[in-house]
């Protein structure tokens, strides 16, 4: 009797267990695209919510989260830990489920990479985005396709990046979250990349020079204005931050063109604490200007 007591047990644990799996877990996924635009292979990251292989006709907002400077696609999950962030938040409802897209948009300077989103010289990195990268990336992940689904933030690099990116095309982001934004070259960093014109750092220094976000917003016109106003803004930097200049120069920009933008100063400086914190911001907000 109590042999088959316990086959009984056993077989309706089984039974209980085959009935969860697959269990539906948060991941990160790595893969990667050839660009005609670039002429490579680029990575890229993808942050899938729980829910992503269960429901497969749920469609999800989306969040594209740029790095900074040296970094990789893999910068936010492997060194920030955003995986964590965002199982963390979703669960406790302050964040929605989304889908979360880091590409890689350089690497480190040293092994001879071209870093930045903008377009320069041999590297039509913002074309790539827009042209191959968006449509891809929303037609292969359930991604809600429009506007009001659309958001992107980064850091440093990836801030300026994210800024300008929404400047330009307000159509495509309902938001973007600035964190420690290289918005324009520092007075101190103009002649940083040294003599070499065509160096990797010098085109990166120039593209960003040429599109100061903060001279983007005084040089606009009401229909620019206008556009900007459509997009949920918020820039969060440091207080010991060598950008925080830069990111004030925008705020009062933005402040003097009547364009409505959150802006923080933290305790902080340039550094990986600091934007791991900033998620526990950025999430929830992007979360709210989603649908809205």
């Amino acid at each position: 009797m109590r042999k088959i007591f316990v086959a009984l047990w056993l077989s309706g644990t089984v039974a209980c267990a085959s009935a969860q799996l697959p269990f539906p877990w948060n991941r990160v996924v790595n893969d990667s695209l050839y660009s005609e635009t670039l002429g490579a292979w680029r990575d890229y990251s993808v942050y899938l919510p729980r829910t992503f292989e269960v429901d497969t006709l749920r469609q999800y907002p989306v969040l594209y989260l740029l790095h900074g400077l040296n970094g990789t696609n893999t910068a936010w999950f492997e060194i920030l830990n955003a995986q964590d962030v965002l199982d963390q938040l979703t669960a406790s409802a302050e964040a929605k489920e989304m889908v979360v897209v880091s590409p890689n948009a350089g690497g480190k300077i040293g092994d001879g990479n071209i870093n930045g989103y903008l377009n320069m010289p041999g590297w039509q990195y913002e074309d790539f985005f827009f042209n191959e990268f968006v449509p891809y990336i929303e037609g292969k992940y359930r991604i809600i396709p429009d506007k009001q689904h659309r958001a992107i933030a980064g850091l440093s690099m990836g801030g300026g990046g994210a800024t300008s990116y929404a400047q330009r095309h307000a159509d495509m982001f309902c938001a973007a979250y600035a964190m420690s934004a290289l918005m324009d070259l520092p007075t101190d960093y103009e002649n940083a990349s040294g003599d070499k014109d065509d160096s990797p750092l010098s085109l990166l220094f120039s593209s960003v020079k040429a599109n100061g976000c903060a001279k983007y917003v005084e040089e606009a016109d009401e229909k620019t204005l206008d556009d900007l106003r459509s997009v949920q803004w918020f820039v969060d930097c440091g207080d010991d931050d060598f950008l925080l200049d830069c990111n004030i120069s925008f705020f009062q920009a933005m402040r003097n063109a009547r364009i409505p933008c959150q802006f923080r100063v933290r305790d902080g400086g340039h550094t990986s604490e600091y934007w791991h914190s900033a998620l526990y911001t950025c999430l929830p907000f992007v979360s709210r200007c989603f649908g809205n």
